[in-house]
């Protein structure tokens, strides 16, 4: 992968958090959720990740590309970059 969406990054910007506060079990508890699975799990760390980025897009987040790869060096992507790949995924509407 070269490139990516570091949560942390946008968790912090999106809710105006500093950066000592985007730890993973800090993002869960903020957001009023447990972390399920056991600490430092790539398998449970990826899914409760996940549910914090599913959160943040019920929230009104447009996560992004914030990070990349060049020539070996890690790059912030701007914000003002235009959108890459298909659109955020939207919450299903259910009919009554």
């Amino acid at each position: 992968a070269k490139k990516w969406i570091n949560i942390r990054k946008s968790y912090g910007n999106f809710y105006k958090v500093p950066r000592n506060q985007t730890k993973l079990t800090i993002m869960l508890e903020k957001l009023g959720m447990n972390y399920d699975g056991r600490p430092h799990s790539g398998l449970d760390d990826s899914k409760n990740i996940a549910r914090i980025a599913v959160r943040m897009l019920q929230d009104g987040c447009e996560l992004r590309v914030n990070e990349r790869m060049h020539a070996g060096q890690l790059m912030t992507v701007s914000s003002l970059a235009p959108l890459e790949g298909a659109p955020a995924p939207q919450m299903p509407r259910y009919r009554n």
